[in-house]
């Protein structure tokens, strides 16, 4: 049963379309995004944020989002877990329709929108969920838990797999990142070749999750992916996960465990263990 979770306090939720994850880098590992080169197709980024009570940003995630497909590539986000409810409103993103408007919000009247983006029709009667890669069960605030809701951190999910095998993935996922003192997260999507939703958004063939745990003993890396239908989520290592990405076209280290260190003499490099 869905349950609508109402504010209490004048926060209006919106995301910003930047040149690069500057503004929000602090929702990755060593404030680095993943080495992700696109082929053939448009990106753009976007730090999912909010408007506070002075007006002022606060940044709940980070998105990679495909122009081209209409769904995210991936969205990466520091774990938070508390019992927090849900909201049914999902929201687009204006700006990525040329729309000046900053606030992420719901589509409203205006049938601009949508030539670089998924909308709430694009689902209907497609027989997928919208599956979010920054689930609300890894959120531990109101605010960031509406900023899940938009559909640039969604991509067509099979109802079964949705409900079943990737939710109780989450769940396990929450279980293992309780006892992080902090643990960073990305999940993504491999897109399906063959199958589009009305000839316009990408249906996934597989969704993936990387976690970054630290904890008092250093950091711990894991690496999740399941088929998008009936299967069941495998645990891999993170560099078994990114080999089974690329094989699928995805080309990505997930978290960049080398670091060129300016404050060191050239050529000199540090080494991080998420990978």
């Amino acid at each position: 049963m869905k349950h609508l979770i109402f504010v209490l306090f004048p926060f209006f939720t919106m995301s910003e379309v930047v040149q690069d994850f500057t503004l929000c880098k602090k929702f990755f590992f060593n404030e680095q995004p993943p080495l992700f080169t696109p082929q053939s197709i448009s990106v753009r980024h976007i730090c999912q944020c909010i408007w506070d009570n002075n007006k002022g940003k606060i940044y709940a995630y980070a998105t990679l989002y495909s122009t081209t497909w209409k769904i995210p590539i991936y969205s990466a986000y520091v774990f938070g877990s508390k019992t927090i409810g849900r909201a049914d409103a999902w929201y687009i993103e204006p700006q990525l329709d040329q729309d000046p408007e900053a606030c992420m919000r719901t589509q409203g009247q205006n049938t601009d929108i949508g030539k670089n983006q998924a909308l709430n029709r694009d689902y209907e009667n497609s027989g997928y969920n919208k599956g979010q890669l920054y689930p609300m069960i890894h959120t531990d605030n109101h605010v960031s838990m509406l900023a899940t809701s938009t559909l640039t951190n969604a991509a067509p999910q099979d109802p079964n797999f949705n409900q079943k095998y990737w939710l109780d993935h989450e769940k396990d996922v929450a279980k293992d990142l309780k006892t992080c003192t902090k643990a960073y997260v990305v999940a993504g999507v491999v897109p399906d070749q063959n199958k589009w939703v009305n000839s316009k958004v990408k249906v996934s063939k597989y969704y993936w999750r990387a976690t970054c745990c630290q904890n008092q003993n250093g950091f711990i890396g894991k690496g999740y992916y399941g088929p998008n239908n009936n299967g069941k989520v495998e645990e891999v290592t993170i560099p078994k996960l990114q080999e089974i990405l690329k094989k699928y076209g995805i080309d990505i280290m997930i978290f960049p465990n080398i670091q060129q260190d300016e404050r060191l003499p050239k050529r000199r490099k540090i080494e991080y263990p998420c990978n």
